[in-house]
């Protein structure tokens, strides 16, 4: 399923795929009640939710501090850390570690920092064999499309699709059996996990007083891309970083029950440096890539900060009624969802590049869902707002001047009512409205899939006269 075209053209075409609305409709009440049982177990969630916010929190605010840290003891450890200020420099460290390995074929963990950076098509250009694991991300690498959620990449695909997928690219008959299908898979990646040279992940959490990567995963494939190489790169944005594995334990308490309502995920692996002298397995060889892009402008903005405190958990994608209706491949980009529709225009402000995702932070609703189900206190709606009043006050002064005016004429009941009563002798249907500069643009775009009311009687009119007509009623 490809999209084209600008965001609100891509939401009208995911709206109008019965079939994908159905199957996101389905996805959002399985993760809804299994984040709800997960986290049920838990003596206390609100107390668990409130250390993760402060383990972020703190650490967020100790951030320079803590990547030397991490840095010194990944080094003591044996590892190598590279630091990028850009996608393009993470991507160019990367091709510049295969090149100096001798790697021509790659295999790699669930990884969206990775896919921000665009690495596949740069690795793929200078002739590296690139494989997704992750059965979600293989998927839509075999289908040309980007991960539509966060946890559940292929989210937006049934089993029907899957199978086709399978028989066109791997020869496989066509099945509508699940365990049968993931038989298929196993079989072809078993394969790429042999040969590999280099394995790429990124980072669930990085452990600064230790100098460890912390990933997470329930199919074992980062395992795999972790230790059968003989090269592992993890690629990992500045703000995965905590100090101590108590921090990370904090963070651990309600990651895994927030994605998928497991009280730890089937795999948790801790990596620290390469393979040691008497270890049996893992890289011989380890790189970290700390990525900056635009993270650190975030940083030093107060009131945006609080974004960085995302632990990538999809809980405010599954709760939210704008992302369950349209999914993530709606959003152009890489980021999508409450915390993309944040993340996105943020990051591309940062990098100095024209913002292509202006738009997303209108594509909300301001109900709270998002904030409610976040489990480190991110208040999504807040922040959302924020950045349509910036935006506002960058783009035409028409909107502000014709906000500006509205707000003073409501201000007025007097005027309010002549204002109002001249609205409905001249325009009845609201079709000169729609064509005034400023409001005229946004309202005739609402008002494309909706039918106006006429402006027949103000509707203190209406209650008085309808007050006289009831039982009892008061005017």
């Amino acid at each position: 399923m490809k999209m084209t075209g600008p965001f609100h053209t891509r939401c009208e075409q995911a709206v109008a795929n019965a079939t994908l609305r159905k199957t996101l409709k389905n996805a959002a009440q399985i993760f809804r009640q299994s984040r709800a049982e997960g986290l049920g177990t838990l003596a206390d969630p609100e107390a668990a939710c409130d250390r993760a916010a402060e383990a972020k929190r703190r650490s967020l605010e100790n951030l320079p501090a803590i990547l030397e840290l991490l840095e010194q003891n990944v080094i003591a450890a044996g590892g190598h850390v590279h630091w990028a200020r850009t996608g393009a420099e993470a991507n160019r460290i990367v091709a510049d570690i295969a090149r100096a390995e001798g790697v021509r074929s790659v295999v790699k963990g669930k990884s969206m920092i990775t896919e921000e950076t665009g690495l596949n098509q740069l690795l793929k250009d200078q002739g590296i064999e690139v494989n997704e694991t992750d059965l979600g991300e293989w998927i839509v690498q075999l289908a040309g499309e980007k991960p539509s959620h966060i946890v559940a990449p292929a989210l937006h695909k049934n089993r029907h699709e899957v199978s086709q997928l399978f028989h066109e690219h791997l020869g496989e008959p066509i099945t509508d059996d699940i365990p049968t299908l993931t038989l298929m898979a196993r079989r072809a990646l078993r394969e790429k996990f042999l040969v590999a040279e280099m394995g790429i992940t990124g980072a669930n959490i990085l452990v600064a007083e230790t100098g460890s990567v912390l990933l997470i995963e329930n199919e074992g494939n980062i395992r795999m891309s972790t230790t059968l190489p003989r090269v592992h790169v993890a690629v990992a944005s500045l703000e995965k970083a905590v100090q101590t594995l108590e921090d990370a334990a904090a963070i651990l308490a309600v990651l895994p029950r927030s994605c998928t309502g497991q009280v730890l995920s089937s795999y948790t692996t801790v990596i620290t440096g390469p393979r040691r002298a008497g270890e049996r397995d893992g890289a011989q060889v380890f790189h970290l890539v700390l990525l900056d892009n635009g993270r650190s402008r975030i940083l030093a903005d107060p009131e945006m900060r609080s974004i960085l405190h995302c632990i990538r958990c999809g809980a405010c994608f599954n709760f939210c009624p704008a992302y369950t209706r349209v999914g993530g491949l709606a959003y152009p980009g890489t980021y999508s969802g409450p915390m993309g529709s944040i993340l996105a225009p943020l990051l591309a402000e940062a990098q100095g590049k024209a913002n292509p995702f202006a738009a997303f932070p209108y594509f909300c609703t301001t109900c709270g869902a998002c904030r409610d189900a976040c489990p480190v206190r991110i208040d999504h709606p807040r922040l959302l707002m924020k950045l349509r009043a910036r935006h506002a006050d960058t783009e035409s002064p028409l909107p502000a001047l014709a906000a500006a005016a509205f707000a003073r004429l409501s201000a007025s009941p007097r005027t309010w009512k002549m204002a109002a009563g001249v609205a409905r002798t001249l325009d009845p249907e609201l079709k000169l409205a729609c064509r005034m500069p400023g409001i005229g643009k946004a309202l005739s775009l609402w008002a494309r899939k909706r039918r106006l009311p006429r402006l027949k009687q103000p509707f203190a009119a209406r209650w008085a006269d309808r007050s006289q007509t009831q039982p009892g009623g008061r005017a």
